[in-house]
């Protein structure tokens, strides 16, 4: 311990301190030059890359626009679903029956339609025609239903109403 002691104290540990520390600042200089030629290098690169324009301007535009892109492409799905949920109320589905109401009128004049939407609410119209008047009733439906009475006609056309496949739905 005590030859170490001297050691620190006689001017050759200066001379070696002095030595390493020269040693470390011309390796600390020559670090700095090449750090500055690859910087250089790289500019070089992203300029030949860009056809003269600075490449890496360019990668943010197209960052900022992409991420512009997404925001909207999430407010037009969101604006979709809202359509979608709403487009459940609308009438969807209709069927149609013609059929000839009293004997004495020459053909199938009179008519029944069934307006329905997703679930299947929605009215019933009766168009009953005669060679002295003609008359339209409405009905409301529920699930199909009506808590009315209906006739054979109304419900052949709830039922084809219900059965057309003509909704068109976003999966």
């Amino acid at each position: 311990m005590d030859y170490i002691i001297e050691f620190l104290r006689t001017d050759n540990f200066l001379v070696i301190l002095s030595i390493i520390s020269i040693l470390l600042l011309i390796g600390f200089i020559v670090m700095i030059v090449r750090l500055n030629k690859i910087n250089k290098r790289y500019k070089q690169f992203l300029d030949k890359l860009g056809n003269g324009q600075n490449i890496e301007e360019d990668l943010e535009n197209y960052m900022y626009r992409v991420e512009r892109v997404e925001k909207q492409n999430a407010e037009i799905s969101n604006y979709v679903k809202n359509l979608d949920q709403d487009l459940t109320k609308c009438i969807q589905k209709v069927g149609i029956v013609r059929y000839n109401a009293f004997k004495d009128t020459g053909s199938d004049l009179s008519f029944t339609l069934a307006l329905l939407d997703e679930k299947n609410n929605g009215v019933v119209l009766n168009g009953i025609y005669s060679r002295e008047m003609s008359n339209i009733y409405a009905k409301p439906v529920e699930n199909g239903k009506s808590t009315y009475t209906i006739s054979e006609e109304e419900g052949l056309a709830i039922k084809k109403a219900m059965e057309s496949n003509e909704t068109y739905r976003m999966k």
